[in-house]
């Protein structure tokens, strides 16, 4: 019984992580278009989830936690628009350096670590019901 107590504690820490790294990849996809107003301005700048394995006391056992959300600092995309407010002498403006394949990429991936833990939790309660329907 312990054992599966401490099944849920490690499947609910990376649900929780994976959560994180939805919340991001959603941030990241809805500022994709997001351009500064004036010129010298910078765009949006993509978000990337760094995860670390950390000892939780009361089960004694490693978990998944998020170590950081940091900025990406790859190059910004250059789009022509002369027209644009913020667009400098040459035409270009500053776009944010968000692939939108990337990151539903990224999206698909979270998701399926997610509910892959979330299958684990279902299964051990599962378990959990059957022994206490043995034990009646």
């Amino acid at each position: 019984m312990d054992d599966l107590l401490k099944t849920l504690r490690i499947s609910a820490a990376g649900m929780k992580a994976q959560g994180t790294r939805l919340r991001v990849v959603s941030e990241n996809v809805a500022n994709a278009d997001s351009l500064p107003t004036q010129p010298g301005g910078l765009p949006y700048r993509r978000k990337v989830v760094t995860f670390r394995n950390e000892l939780d006391r009361t089960i004694g056992l490693n978990t998944v936690r998020v170590d950081r959300v940091k900025t990406d600092q790859s190059e910004f995309q250059r789009r022509y628009d002369p027209a644009h407010p913020a667009a400098g002498a040459d035409g270009y403006v500053l776009a944010p350096n968000v692939n939108s394949l990337v990151e539903m990429m990224d999206m698909r991936e979270a998701q399926r670590s997610y509910e892959a833990n979330l299958n684990v939790i279902k299964s051990s309660k599962t378990m959990l019901q059957s022994t206490i329907g043995l034990l009646r």
